[in-house]
């Protein structure tokens, strides 16, 4: 589980950090990758929230083991993953 945790910290401070250098919303490239990280593939990754970035290997395998350990994930715990991302992007369309 530390490893896992480790591994979503590291790609956190990354996104945030190409979200900011390009002037993107960091907030909202982060939940663009963890909702495609929960529900799409690796390739909608790559393609979605992280397209702009070019992405070497060591960070492609780190991304690969982060999707592995969420589809790793027991599917209620999973579900309720999804159900909190949606909650928070609701209360950001409240705002």
């Amino acid at each position: 589980m530390k490893r896992s945790s480790a591994l979503l910290l590291a790609a956190l401070a990354v996104l945030c950090t190409c979200g900011l250098a390009t002037g993107e919303d960091s907030e909202e490239l982060f939940m663009d990758f963890l909702q495609t990280l929960l529900v799409g593939s690796t390739e909608e990754l790559y393609e979605g929230p992280l397209s702009k970035y070019n992405i070497n290997a060591d960070a492609k395998a780190a991304i690969a083991k982060l999707k592995s350990c969420v589809d790793g994930l027991q599917p209620v715990h999973k579900a309720e993953l999804v159900k909190l991302l949606v909650q928070v992007l609701g209360s950001q369309d409240d705002a």
